[in-house]
């Protein structure tokens, strides 16, 4: 049976799971498209898909199919896919030693890269802080492409975080140009446990984390540019943190 109506009571859950407050509260979410839908089934994340009818899912959880009208309303984006799923957060509170801190992202894009290079060069833990974009809404979600589903986001205040990792002695990092060490300088020691924060996209890491911080770095670049964005800059210092450990 095809769900056409959009007061439907599925419609009405999909539809309230573009707020936060609800993805929070239910600890669920959705994702747009067969790329997506099929990374959430690879990790066991997916818990059921909604698909255009006359449309066909090669997956074992529970399908419904629904029309265009019904995508449409569901969907973030103007022109929805043709098929959403439903999926689970990862429950996590494990740090591990190649520890990402994300203190206070507001671009959902740069969030999302920072997700998908933080998997790509082996990020084992990254810390949402507090004020950082939600990183389970639709525009992060589709920015990670599908990498949010093979990593662990740990939810926690830095402040409370940084004496914890004090007393597990993983060196905290911070970003800092004025001040800091070049990249390229780093141990392979170094580049094997640690803490990295990287602070927001107008002000940089807040100064409270940096006075706590156990060094500080930079990437280095000609005169002409001033900085670069954040989602480039983590992607380069995450590259240049994995280069030695193999």
């Amino acid at each position: 049976m095809v769900i056409t109506s959009l007061d439907n009571e599925k419609v009405k859950y999909y539809s309230k799971l573009a707020k936060k407050k609800y993805r929070d509260l239910t600890g669920e979410f959705i994702v747009e498209g067969m790329h997506l839908v099929l990374e959430a089934y690879k990790t066991k994340s997916l818990l059921e898909v909604l698909i255009l009818e006359d449309e066909a899912i090669p997956i074992d959880v529970p399908c419904y199919e629904v029309t265009y009208e019904v995508l449409k309303k569901i969907c973030d984006v103007n022109t929805p896919p043709k098929v959403v799923g439903l999926c689970k957060k990862k429950i996590d509170s494990t740090i591990g030693k190649r520890i990402l801190i994300i203190d206070e992202v507001q671009d959902p894009g740069n969030l999302g890269t920072i997700i998908r290079s933080a998997v790509a060069f082996d990020i084992d833990t990254i810390v949402i802080g507090n004020n950082t974009t939600d990183p389970y809404s639709p525009k992060v979600i589709r920015a990670t492409q599908g990498m949010i589903f093979h990593t662990t986001l740990v939810f926690y205040d830095i402040e409370r975080l940084i004496p914890i990792l004090k007393k597990l002695h993983i060196p905290i990092l911070a970003t800092n140009v004025k001040y800091g060490e070049e990249l390229s300088t780093l141990s392979k020691k170094e580049k094997e446990t640690f803490a990295l924060i990287i602070g927001n996209e107008g002000s940089g890491v807040n100064p409270k984390y940096l006075e706590k911080s156990d060094k500080f770095i930079y990437i280095p670049m000609n005169e002409v540019v001033e900085s670069l964005n954040v989602g480039v800059a983590t992607s380069i210092i995450l590259f240049e943190m994995r280069k030695d450990n193999d």
